[in-house]
């Protein structure tokens, strides 16, 4: 599986990435080795949905990367009625 994932930066900025590793791309982020989200202290992640491959989950993150903050939003919040894996999120997240 592939996933779909936002991350809030200093309680201002969305970061949309795809990857297999939830986990090991989240303590990346975390870890300062992603050169865009390096210059923030505070990551958390805030989104995901699931994949089945490498191909649909590039195509989803080109179409949420031109999305307005407004729009991204209201992904987060659910109001979009897509897929929202928090599960995921939340295992992250206390492990993060």
């Amino acid at each position: 599986m592939w996933y779909l994932y936002l991350l809030l930066c200093d309680q201002k900025t969305f970061y949309v990435g795809i990857t297999d590793n939830p986990e090991k791309r989240l303590l990346e982020h975390k870890n300062k080795k992603s050169i865009f989200t390096k210059k923030f202290s505070d990551i958390k992640l805030v989104y995901c949905e699931q994949w089945p491959n490498n191909h649909k989950a590039a195509l989803r993150e080109k179409q949420v990367k031109g999305w307005s903050r407004t729009k991204k939003q209201m992904l987060i919040d659910g109001k979009l009625g897509y897929n929202v894996c928090t599960d995921i999120v939340e295992v992250l997240e206390e492990k993060g």
